[in-house]
């Protein structure tokens, strides 16, 4: 059994991760991480911290319990809201929770859910920040991206980040579901930037790796007149290999 500070140490790793330039995910305060402590709790990052550099300190432990609620709520104005995220703290010394906590929280519940990673991905919000934004989302161009991203990804039209994107991740995310008979590795959204569910941080982390270079070779295949997708049976055939799924395993997905 992981120790809570297991957990904040493998949290840490995926952020600096996450942060580095290289990768070109995440710069100044952007980006947020969280995974579960306890049936409780989870730890997800503090309103302005940096990924690259990400502290204990910059980490708050949160009460499911505490924000949950809000989502079912009817509406609560900005001041609720900041007073909400404030309260739902476990040491009440630490920082104020990041406003996206809200859908940090509900995702962690879905089936499997252990860890989850936001980052602002520049090769991915090019294409959000495009026409083709919901081409992405329901389409695969490789095998590796369906191991790694899923047979295809959850689409959220723009909604301002809070209390209101995370009404609407919930409500996207359930429709998901009901519809493809899958839980999504992938969320897709709309000029703002991808998040990465998984069951270990390693597992976020693949997703986030595969996503972007499925990104990269998407924009790269359109500027020739593609991309050429994969047929849905293709993609089926893909998922359901016994290879892949072992592939999946190992990666921690």
């Amino acid at each position: 059994m992981t120790t809570p500070s297991q957990s904040i140490a493998d949290l840490l790793q995926l952020a600096h991760k996450l942060g580095k330039d290289d990768l070109r995910m995440s710069i100044l305060g952007e980006g947020n991480v969280s995974m579960r402590s306890s049936e409780q709790t989870f730890f997800v990052k503090a309103s302005g911290s940096n990924l690259e550099t990400l502290d204990e300190s910059g980490l708050a432990e949160c009460r499911f319990d505490k924000l949950l609620p809000m989502i079912e709520s009817k509406g609560m104005d900005d001041a609720q809201i900041d007073q909400a995220l404030f309260d739902a703290r476990v040491n009440l010394a630490a920082k104020k929770p990041s406003v996206e906590s809200l859908f940090h929280a509900w995702l962690l519940g879905l089936p499997g859910v252990q860890c989850v990673g936001h980052v602002h991905a520049i090769a991915v919000n090019q294409i959000l920040c495009s026409p083709r934004a919901k081409e992405f989302a329901r389409k695969r161009i490789f095998p590796d991206e369906i191991v790694c991203c899923g047979c295809e990804s959850v689409f959220v039209p723009y909604t301002d980040p809070g209390l209101a994107l995370a009404k609407v991740i919930r409500e996207k995310t359930l429709k998901f579901v009901a519809r493809t008979k899958r839980e999504p590795r992938i969320i897709l959204l709309e000029n703002h930037g991808v998040i990465a569910l998984g069951s270990s941080p390693q597992g976020v982390l693949a997703s986030l790796l595969m996503v972007e270079k499925s990104a990269q070779i998407f924009v790269g295949a359109a500027t020739l007149g593609g991309p050429n997708f994969l047929t849905t049976k293709q993609v089926n055939r893909i998922a359901g290999r016994p290879d892949e799924h072992y592939r999946q395993s190992v990666l921690k997905l």
